[in-house]
């Protein structure tokens, strides 16, 4: 039997590339992995199926750069505390348009600490975001909602398994580089091929040229699947091909990828945005940073990122070094928080515009 969990030597070396170094579309993904991680292909694959079907990888998939498909947002929600559990599994179970779904807290009474639920939310394009939290606030009986989309993204990965070691202050010799979010428009070819690629892995399909099925799938030669893969990663619409850990729960042994999570807030000064996320971004412990506007609820919070780890402390120590960097770049902070997420959902927000015309169908006969 093959060895699952991720701390295994050769789980490990797999999975400190196949998290989030493969990034844009690879004809044979499971040969790049193997081919920069140095171990032998049916070797990768052999394993990344055996940690799949144990659920110590929770999903294999291509992702994609969404924000640039659908309109999407963090948003905060303000409940009452008896329907929070509730609201978090009618989210979680119902509401196929949310990915992740997070309890969080601070550590004091602080600006926003009274939202409590966490979700993103993706509305494909041709339909309001305001409407989709609007009907969501109305299922659930959430008081209030705000929405917080992304003006810019500094940071976007995973990486757990090679950020165990990484030091407090650990960054990249230059500034992140933001990628602004702005919307695209496909063909229904092109549409009908990244159905096909978004979709999740099964163990089985974990083989050579694994996307020659999936060309059938769409109804589309292999060399074209493959054309128009290349045409979107080229147009930053195919984001990393990866394979997740589970890093919520347990594994089947009883060993965790992480403990906590971490969302920072900052507040910089209006116009400084931008210098401010590639400050905060280059730093290497984060697998998200973004400019968010979050509003006068959150102090004008305007940068945020997140960091996992298995030590408290050690996490917040990362945040004073970013802290300290900002200060010593001359960026002035007027405001900054921890909100630590507790329990917590992931899965992928659909972005089809065909699936969400049926279930808002679906939800207003309910």
């Amino acid at each position: 039997m093959l060895p699952v969990e991720h701390n295994d030597p050769i789980n490990a070396k797999i999975l400190a590339i196949s998290e989030d170094k493969i990034e844009g579309f690879v004809r044979e993904p499971f040969e790049e992995i193997a081919g920069r991680s140095g171990v032998d292909v049916d070797v990768v694959m052999a394993r990344i199926a055996a940690m799949l079907r144990a659920g110590t990888i929770r999903r294999v998939r291509q992702t994609l750069l969404a924000t640039n498909l659908a309109q999407g947002a963090l948003v905060a929600w303000k409940l009452p505390d008896d329907k929070i559990d509730a609201a978090f599994e009618w989210m979680f179970q119902h509401d196929p348009f949310s990915g992740h779904v997070v309890l969080r807290s601070t550590d004091t009474v602080t600006a926003g600490s009274d939202y409590k639920l966490w979700t993103t939310v993706k509305v494909p394009q041709g339909f309001s975001l305001e409407a989709h939290c609007e009907l969501l606030a109305k299922k659930v009986r959430a008081e209030r909602f705000r929405i917080m989309p992304a003006k810019g993204i500094f940071t976007l990965g995973v990486g757990h398994v090679r950020r165990k070691t990484i030091d407090p202050g650990s960054k990249a010799d230059q500034p992140a580089k933001m990628v602004p979010v702005q919307m695209v428009s496909l063909t229904t070819r092109e549409w009908d091929v990244l159905q096909a690629l978004k979709r999740e892995f099964a163990s089985e399909e974990i083989t050579p040229s694994p996307w020659v099925a999936r060309a059938s799938e769409a109804g589309v030669s292999v060399e074209e699947f493959y054309r128009v893969a290349e045409e979107l990663t080229a147009r930053k619409i195919i984001g990393r091909f990866s394979t997740f850990l589970e890093h919520v729960k347990p594994s089947v042994g009883g060993v965790r990828v992480t403990r906590f999570n971490a969302l920072f807030h900052w507040a910089v000064p209006q116009g400084r945005e931008i210098e401010a996320g590639g400050e905060v971004g280059r730093h290497r412990i984060l697998t998200h940073c973004y400019w968010r506007e979050a509003g006068p609820e959150f102090k004008n919070v305007n940068i945020m990122a997140v960091a996992h780890g298995t030590d408290r402390q050690l996490l917040l120590d990362h945040k004073a070094a970013i802290d300290r960097h900002l200060r010593s770049c001359n960026i002035p902070v007027s405001y900054t928080n921890v909100f630590w997420g507790g329990r917590s959902e992931i899965k992928p927000s659909e972005i089809s515009p065909h699936i969400y015309r049926d279930w808002v169908a679906q939800q207003s006969k309910s």
